[in-house]
């Protein structure tokens, strides 16, 4: 099987946009009546972070398996690969429902807008796509696996208090001082809504980042209680970090889903060589496959294809 190596973000951006463009023009959105698209070459975006690498290289092995022929190009900049995405220019993207429908409401409202992002699935994933819709991007459906902000604790502290989740933080009274980004101060998901949500005592925030080394390390070493992390974090074992659970679903429902050109990728093809993924995918799964490329230093490309064969999605040993 070929290598696939990510195309360069300056081929992309030397495309000429005139020429891909085949969605709706931002003066022109409305309803869009076109019939779905159904091309047979197909590119993939990827953000350029582990977790998007692999969901890229599943969903171009899966597309391969279909019938397409598909290249990946590694954007990192959601302000540059989303209208690239519209225009064509990229025909799939992975996304997560909860943080993309907030963009593109901003991106349509105004940073002030309020957030249509919620913890609900349903009402996230409706929410998106009306918001996608107008721009030619259809939203396929979510799967099991679900990339939210979490919150860890060491095994020792967990086991000393009787924690489980983060209602019995909150019922323990304890003081919690955060490592997390500094941000954290403010955003309703993460301090303000501890405190008001769970009632728990943040003392202070300590601002190391989101998942970070360091931040890991403060908590492992007794400096702080409580990391701010992601639920697909792999590296929580290694500094003997347990998350808890999120019982009052604090936090949005930021569920993988692939998001795609309509007139060159929204046909029922695609959607179905996609949607094999949600049978099978989980959290953990994509917990697991980020410790084998960060931790073991594994291509991306290696283990999407060993847990594609492994779940039967496509053959070989």
């Amino acid at each position: 099987m070929r290598p696939r190596h990510a195309v360069p973000l300056a081929l992309l951006l030397a495309l000429p946009v005139t020429a891909c463009t085949t969605g709706p023009t931002l003066e022109n959105q409305g309803e869009v009546t076109a019939p779905p698209g159904d091309s047979k070459s197909l590119t993939i975006g990827s953000a350029g972070f582990t977790e998007s690498d692999l969901l890229a290289q599943m969903y171009a092995l899966l597309l391969d398996r279909a019938g397409y022929s598909t290249k990946i190009i590694s954007v990192t900049n959601r302000e540059i690969y989303e209208p690239a995405l519209e225009s064509g220019q990229i025909d799939v993207v992975p996304e997560y429902a909860a943080t993309f429908a907030d963009w593109l409401n901003a991106k349509k409202n105004g940073a002030d807008a309020a957030p249509v992002g919620s913890p609900d699935l349903a009402t996230t994933m409706k929410a998106l796509r009306t918001l996608a819709a107008p721009r030619g991007l259809t939203v396929l459906d979510a799967g099991r696996a679900v990339d939210q902000n979490a919150f860890a604790v060491t095994a020792a502290y967990a086991r000393k208090h009787h924690l489980k989740s983060l209602s019995d933080l909150g019922k323990s009274g304890l003081p919690v001082r955060l490592a997390a980004g500094d941000e954290c101060v403010q955003r309703p998901y993460c301090a303000p809504g501890l405190k008001k949500t769970y009632g728990i005592d943040i003392t202070a925030v300590d601002p190391k980042g989101v998942g970070t080394t360091q931040a890991k390390q403060a908590v492992q070493s007794g400096q702080d209680q409580m990391v701010l992390t992601t639920t697909t974090d792999a590296t929580l074992d290694d500094f003997g970090l347990v998350l808890l659970a999120d019982d009052k679903h604090l936090q949005n429902a930021d569920y993988l889903v692939p998001v795609v050109n309509r007139s060159r990728a929204g046909s029922q093809g695609v959607r179905t060589a996609l949607g094999r993924l949600n049978t099978v995918l989980t959290t953990a799964d994509l917990a697991r496959m980020n410790e084998q490329v960060d931790s073991w230093r594994r291509l991306p490309e290696d283990v999407a294809r060993a847990y594609l064969r492994s779940k039967k999605l496509i053959p070989g040993n």
